[in-house]
């Protein structure tokens, strides 16, 4: 860890953070959030999706720009891989909430990174989303998540961060635990 003399800087604003946490304690219907995504249907497996605003702090909220995706299957499912498939998004998203965790623990805990890197894995057996074998999970059977980080830190800190970003990481929660999915036609 960084000694008290010197600075850390992670690029995060862990002042503002415990800020909104003080302010979310006293007034909870603030801290509701409804984060929001629009996929549109373009041809084959190919489908583009938006994200532009979302509801938080009891009012509609809106990000600087809209942001968009493009997913598809790969060319060896007969398709035009015009991006990641809908999986790997979700890969991404692991390993973007749980190393936004880890910048965020290690400013709050003193700890200046160098670097970080997480390499994700995910098993999947294709026999259960093809209808080959009804017994056979459609989703991911494992997921392995390898860190590399350098920090001015032993190891066991650094174990710490990856621990306490798990452990209040959404993504984590939501590919860990059951959700509640309500899929509607309108």
């Amino acid at each position: 860890m960084a000694d008290a003399s010197s600075i850390v800087n992670n690029g995060v604003n862990v002042a503002a953070l415990v800020a909104a946490r003080d302010e979310l304690t006293k007034a909870p219907a603030a801290a509701q959030f409804k984060w929001r995504a629009a996929c549109e249907w373009k041809d084959g497996t190919h489908s583009h999706s938006t994200v532009e605003g979302f509801y938080g702090l009891g009012q509609e909220q809106h990000h600087k720009r809209t942001f968009t995706f493009d997913a598809d299957h790969p060319e060896l499912f007969a398709s035009e891989d015009k991006g990641a498939t809908p999986v790997e998004y979700v890969l991404v998203g692991l390993a973007s909430c749980l190393t936004a965790g880890i910048a965020a623990v290690a400013q709050y805990r003193n700890i200046q990174l160098r670097s970080v890197t997480a390499t994700l894995e995910g098993d999947m057996d294709l026999q259960g989303i093809l209808g080959i074998d009804d017994d056979v999970r459609n989703g991911f059977g494992g997921i392995k998540v390898t860190y590399k980080i350098d920090a001015d830190a032993k190891r066991e800190d650094i174990e710490a961060l990856v621990a306490q970003s798990q452990k209040r990481s959404a993504v984590y929660d939501i590919v860990t635990n059951p959700t509640n999915v309500t899929v509607v036609v309108d």
